[in-house]
């Protein structure tokens, strides 16, 4: 009797039925399913479980007609990321590019030059005098014209061996710590 009250207390619908329609009710299906369904409980799962189910096709329905948008910027974003991507190589290649030609005047290479230079200019002044020795020694030219050729290669090895030494004093300079270079 106990059973029967804990089931009665629950479903207060079966109360008005005898014990032959509870015992039937378990004996057949088709009628267990008739009264099942009549139930106020069931009722509300039931149609608790039909708006989830409304809810639920709502969401569906709403999230589909976003669907197209959500593609498209998808699709640009991934562009864009792609444009980024590209534009980040290019970057790269043009600091690459950039560091190459600014190479040449960085504070090394320019000393490097100097000195080359410096080197350079020795050598034009040393060949220019061994050539004037080489052609006066071996020519006997009159006395007018060997004072201009003189006075011609004094005033050239002149200015070329004060270049030599501007750039000597530059070089000595440079390496006593004296020569500062700006950046900008």
């Amino acid at each position: 009797m106990s059973a029967n009250t804990a089931l009665l207390a629950e479903f207060p619908e079966l109360s008005n039925l005898s014990r032959e329609d509870l015992e039937d009710l378990l004996a057949d299906p088709s009628y267990f399913q008739a009264i099942f369904h009549t139930l106020t409980k069931v009722k509300e799962l039931y149609q608790g479980q039909a708006e989830l189910g409304y809810a639920n096709e709502s969401i569906a329905n709403h999230n589909l007609s976003l669907q197209d948008g959500l593609y498209k910027l998808r699709s640009e974003t991934k562009e864009a990321f792609d444009d980024a991507k590209a534009l980040e190589a290019r970057w790269a290649e043009l600091q690459r590019e950039q560091k190459d030609v600014y190479q040449r005047f960085t504070p090394q290479f320019l000393l490097m030059r100097l000195r080359h230079a410096t080197t350079a200019q020795d050598d034009a002044s040393e060949n220019l005098a061994s050539t004037f020795m080489r052609s006066s020694s071996s020519e006997t030219p009159s006395a007018g014209s060997t004072g201009k050729e003189v006075d011609d290669f004094v005033k050239e090895f002149r200015e070329m061996r004060k270049v030599y030494h501007k750039r000597v004093v530059w070089g000595d300079r440079w390496a006593a710590g004296q020569v500062a270079w700006r950046d900008d």
